[in-house]
């Protein structure tokens, strides 16, 4: 019961604020206009990402039960990550570019935040011997940063199309949610389900044709808490298998980007400059519909993630 109310909770949190942050985003013009990237038709409001960041904490301090000082360092954290991407999506409203630095230099800071909390990946199994092997601090730390960093950013990349980025975050949130419930972690499964309420709450606004875009705010905000509930979930559990289940339910896109990156890095352009190399681009580009691309990439999405759980059920 817990569990459904945190959900509710989570998800009327962000669908009962997201029409006063939407007529506020009209009137101080905090919106995306159309350009050659983007295809919507009118200036939409770029407010997702508060809902987003209110319907979840919300829930997280009624709901979830820990550690306050943890909570506190992961509020401060993602408060942080939503603050730095609305001043991103600021400088878009404008027609402009933020510089890379600042980004980057505050998702690294809420990162090691997150690390120093005592959220990390610190070690796993040797599924021959069963002797658990921890990392030294070091490597700990290396593979912590870059988890975090990275799942931010490719969640990040991954919204151009209307829902895309939410479904896939939901998918990946369900995914964590019933890894947490196989693998008896209360806490994780709070986490998840939070965030599943969330995300539901957001994409009511965001599905096509969207009324409101989530933003880098809600992008980064969605990619930052992904890494942290799998950091504190599946991958706290240290087996072999358990490893396995945020790489698949977040492989559509982490391996898209690797992609990207790869191609951006060979043709010479810099890896943060914003082009059509995504996979919804290029299946755009073939012919099909929005809610085409985004049903057929959200089916791989969850085929990945249905395939991590039978494996974690069988190996269990």
């Amino acid at each position: 019961m817990n569990y459904i109310l945190a959900m509710v909770v989570a998800l009327l949190g962000a669908m009962i604020t997201m029409p006063f942050l939407m007529r506020l985003a009209k009137k101080i013009h905090f919106t995306d206009k159309p350009n050659k990237r983007k295809q919507h038709k009118a200036p939409t409001p770029l407010c997702g990402g508060i809902a987003l960041y209110i319907g979840f904490f919300i829930s997280y301090f009624a709901f979830y039960q820990d550690d306050f000082e943890k909570q506190k360092t992961v509020f401060i954290a993602a408060t942080m990550i939503l603050i730095i991407g609305l001043v991103d999506d600021w400088y878009k409203t404008k027609g402009k570019e933020f510089p890379i630095f600042p980004r980057l230099v505050i998702q690294l800071i809420a990162a090691v935040l997150v690390f120093n909390s005592k959220i990390a990946f610190s070690g796993f199994t040797n599924p021959f011997t069963g002797h658990y092997i921890e990392l030294n601090s070091t490597v700990q730390f290396i593979l912590t940063i870059t988890w975090i960093f990275g799942v931010t950013t490719v969640i990040n990349w991954s919204d151009g199309m209307d829902g895309l980025a939410g479904g896939l975050s939901l998918i990946s949130a369900m995914t964590f949610l019933v890894a947490a419930i196989i693998l008896k972690q209360s806490e994780s499964a709070m986490i998840s389900v939070i965030l599943v309420g969330t995300i539901l709450g957001f994409l009511y606004y965001n599905k096509f044709p969207a009324r409101v875009f989530m933003g880098d705010s809600g992008a980064n905000f969605l990619g930052f808490i992904l890494s942290i509930t799998a950091l504190d979930g599946a991958f706290k559990q240290t087996t072999i298998m358990s490893l396995f289940i945020p790489i698949l339910a977040l492989a559509v896109p982490i391996f898209d980007n690797l992609f990207v990156i790869f191609k951006r890095f060979s043709e010479g352009k810099p890896v943060y400059q914003a082009d059509r190399s995504q996979i919804h681009f290029r299946l755009a580009e073939k012919g099909f519909t929005t809610v085409q691309v985004v049903n057929y990439i959200m089916l791989i999405s969850l085929a990945f993630s249905i395939a991590s759980l039978l494996l974690l059920w069988i190996k269990k």
